[in-house]
Formats: C-alpha cells, sequence, structure tokens
C-alpha cells in the first residue's frame, strides 16, 4: 500500500511540475503575446500622461469611466481567492483542491492589477501620493480621513498583504518539493524560498494552524474591501443616484461572483493548455457550476432590491438614471444585455447538469457573467454622473477613447501574463493539496469495502 502511494506521489509531482521543468515553445509565445498587448497600454499610458487627461473621454461632469469601471471590476475578481481558499477551507470541502492556488493568485494578480487603475486614472499618478498619504508634517496638511478614498488603499493593501502571506504559506510545501528535483542556481533560490522545510510534523503543525488562521482573518477583510468599494459611490454628496445602503452587500455579492466565474475560466483554460484532466475534473466544475447558481441567485435579489430601492426613494435623481437605463437608447440596450449576461443566460446554462460538467460550456457561461459584471459597474458609474443635478449645459454623454480602451484591453493582458509566468516558477496546483485528497479518497474507498454493501445502501 504505502509503495503504490509512493508511486502515485511520484506521479503527482511529475504531472504538476512539468509546468516549471519544461519549457515549450507555446507558453513563451504566449507570454509574449500578452506582453505586447501589456506594452501597448504602457504607450498609451505613458501616451495620456505626457498629453494630460483630455485625450481620454473624460468630462464634466462624467469624471469617472472605464478606468474606475475596471478598477471595481478587478477588485471583485479577486474576491475569488477568498470565497474557495479562506471559506471552502474553512468549511473543509473536499472539491476545493485543485481551484484554492488558481483563485489565490488570481486575487493577488487581480488586487496589483486593480490598484493601477486609480493611478492611471489620476493622470498625473505622482501626485496620488500626496495627496493620500501625510506629506508635510511642518504645516499639518493630512489626507481626509473621512474620505472613502482614503479608506481604499488601507483596505486594499491589507487584503493584498494576507492574500499574498495566504498564497505563500500555502507554497512552502511545494517548493521544498521543487527544491529536491532542481539543481544548481535553481536549487539554491529554491532552498531560500522554502525556508528550510522538510515536512516533519512540527512543521506540518504550524503550517495548518497558520493556513487555518488566517483564512479566518482573512474573512473580515474580504467583506471590507468591497464594502468600502461601494462607499466610495455611496458617499459622494455629489451624486444622489449613489445613496444607496444596500451597496456594501450587493457589491460584495456581485464580487463573489465574478471572481468565482473568473477561477472557473482558469481552471478550464489550465486543464486545456497542461493536460490536466485527471486532476480537474467534470465533477469539480460540476460543484462549481453549482455554488454559482446560488451565489448568482443571491446576487439578483441584491440587484431588484437596488433597483426598486431607487425608485421607492423618489429621488429626482434616482428616477432619472432608471428612466435613463430603462427606457433611452443605447443605454437600455447595455442594461437589458448586462442583466442577462449576468444571470439569466448563466444559470439558465448551470441549471443543467450536462452543461455543469463541461468545461467548454462552463467558460462560455462565466465569460457571460463578467461580461455582464463588468457592464453592470459601467452602468453604476456612467448614467449616475450623467444625470446629476447640474445646469443643462454641463451635461455630457461619456464616450471612451482609443487611449482608454488600449489601457483597460491591456490590464486583461496584464492578469494572464503573470499567471503564465506564475506557472513557469511555481505549481498553479497546490501538490500536497491533491495528495491528501487521493490518502483521503482512498481511505474511503477501503472503509466502503470493510462494510457490507447492504448496510451501504441503508
Amino acid at each position: 500500500m504505502q509503495e503504490g502511494r509512493a508511486l502515485a506521489d511520484r506521479q503527482i509531482n511529475r504531472d504538476l511540475l512539468h509546468t516549471i521543468f519544461t519549457h515549450p515553445k507555446w507558453q513563451w509565445g504566449l507570454i509574449a503575446f500578452f506582453g505586447i498587448i501589456v506594452l501597448g497600454a504602457m504607450c498609451a499610458a505613458g501616451y495620456m500622461f505626457n498629453r494630460g487627461l483630455g485625450v481620454s473621454g473624460l468630462n464634466r461632469p462624467v469624471m469617472w469611466g472605464f478606468f474606475i469601471t475596471n478598477f471595481v471590476f478587478w477588485i471583485g475578481i479577486s474576491h475569488a481567492g477568498v470565497m474557495l481558499s479562506a471559506i471552502l477551507r474553512l468549511s473543509k470541502a473536499e472539491w476545493r483542491r485543485p481551484a484554492t492556488r488558481a483563485a489565490e493568485v488570481l486575487t493577488v494578480f487581480s488586487l496589483m492589477t486593480a490598484m493601477l487603475m486609480p493611478l492611471i486614472h489620476a493622470g498625473r499618478p505622482w501626485r496620488v501620493f500626496y495627496w493620500v498619504f501625510p506629506f508635510d508634517w511642518a504645516r499639518g496638511v493630512y489626507p481626509n480621513v473621512r474620505s472613502a478614498l482614503i479608506w481604499d488603499p488601507s483596505a486594499v493593501f491589507t487584503y493584498l498583504t494576507s492574500s499574498t502571506l495566504f498564497v505563500y504559506i500555502a507554497l512552502l510545501p511545494d517548493l521544498a518539493v521543487i527544491r529536491d528535483r532542481s539543481t544548481g542556481i535553481r536549487r539554491q533560490i529554491y532552498s531560500v524560498l522554502a525556508l528550510g522545510w522538510r515536512g516533519n510534523p512540527r512543521q506540518w503543525k504550524l503550517q495548518i494552524i497558520a493556513g487555518v488562521l488566517l483564512s479566518a482573518l482573512i474573512l473580515p477583510v474580504f467583506v471590507s474591501v468591497h464594502s468600502i468599494v461601494s462607499f466610495d459611490f455611496s458617499m459622494a454628496i455629489a451624486v444622489k443616484s449613489w445613496h444607496s445602503t444596500i451597496f456594501p452587500p450587493y457589491f460584495v455579492i456581485g464580487a463573489v461572483h465574478s471572481g468565482v466565474a473568473a477561477v472557473v475560466i482558469v481552471m478550464a483554460v489550465m486543464r486545456w493548455l497542461y493536460g490536466w484532466q485527471e486532476y480537474i475534473r467534470p465533477e469539480h466544475f460540476d460543484a462549481l457550476g453549482r455554488l454559482l447558481v446560488v451565489v448568482a441567485t443571491g446576487w439578483f435579489f441584491f440587484f431588484v432590491l437596488e433597483f426598486f430601492f431607487g425608485l421607492y426613494s423618489l429621488e429626482a435623481d434616482e428616477i432619472a438614471v432608471k428612466d435613463f437605463l430603462s427606457a433611452q437608447a443605447p443605454w437600455s440596450w447595455w442594461f437589458i444585455t448586462f442583466v442577462g449576461t449576468t444571470y439569466f443566460i448563466p444559470v439558465g446554462m448551470w441549471l443543467f447538469k450536462g452543461v455543469r460538467r463541461n468545461p467548454g460550456l462552463m467558460i462560455i457561461a462565466c465569460i457571460s457573467v463578467n461580461i455582464g459584471m463588468w457592464l453592470e459597474r459601467f452602468l453604476i458609474i456612467v448614467p449616475g454622473l450623467a444625470q446629476k443635478q447640474v445646469m443643462n449645459f454641463t451635461y455630457f454623454t461619456y464616450a471612451p477613447s482609443v487611449v482608454e480602451v488600449v489601457i483597460v484591453i491591456g490590464t486583461f493582458a496584464l492578469v494572464c501574463m503573470l499567471m503564465l509566468l506564475f506557472a513557469k516558477v511555481f505549481p498553479l496546483i497546490p501538490l500536497y493539496d491533491i495528495k491528501e485528497g487521493e490518502i483521503a479518497r482512498d481511505e474511503i474507498q477501503i472503509g466502503r469495502r470493510k462494510v457490507p454493501a447492504v448496510l451501504r445502501e441503508e
């Protein structure tokens, strides 16, 4: 039995570490492709810094557009790591095992990408630090700590730090495996990264305790981050259509919806690119699909509440925005597209088991979700600013410029490139989690063989 287990462990190591020890040309080709797109986005951002925000589509009164929409979107994607790793780890859900690492890494890269958006949106990023952090001690010039725009950096940096620790602690056993299979300078680098991990009982005990503690401690941060992002809107005095008390839970459940959908896309692409059909199986997609049905229905409930709360308030700004979205083209078409792609199309697909167990169809449904969730953030920001009560001659219809579109596309390419680079250095599926799951499955099967068939049926 022990010999068979050792052979299985060696096979798992070979299968899940071949992305590190082999160098297929297609992988470097994809990294180069995404790198070129990122370089184009950097050039577009540099051009905007040089010429000013006038080259974007931003203007009075629509001062927020694609950049802030993208900021909120990527913050939402980052919630996948906590949902799939922290919550499911604490609930001991066995099917989470192949998805945890990808979800955690996607969290870190999404947060990093999200934080770029306010810097780019500022037009002069070097001035951001002047207003966000205490600068002039002599004259007593401090940031306004009552502003949600000041709370954002604190919450996001806390979330980024805790998520990075979460990833690194879970990586330690895998780093030791890579160290033992490496030679030369690579072995020295992984020896430093592994922090002397030898897999003795004391180290495993500390690693498990640290994982559980971080899972529990990160949960309030997870809730607070997107709640604070929603405060960016609900605490804006000038835009009355954003004054909704339902925004914090509405934003949080929407973030989980888009984040888990993004993890499904990453898992399906990993399965196809690296040939991990034995580790990312149809039952994993089935479980994630069932989870997404529940999350999507929760999101739709809060969406309906937010929509009707706006009408019930009878505020002129709220009525104007709702009329703008429901009756005026092309906004009404965008609104219908947003609701359909976020809820009705994907949930209608996930209700069928055959769809949930099909990675290709799951990709289509989850891409639909993230298109809808991006549109949701856009339809919260732009119509609210365009229809706020200002003088009629200042009304303005926002239209994004080529510069904004290139930068937004560049953020998606950046996350894809970082995920591929991570896969070249670290395993995207946790080795020890898969091995632990295989041992648990073997024990269950042995236990079932010991129980008479009559009793098993009962």
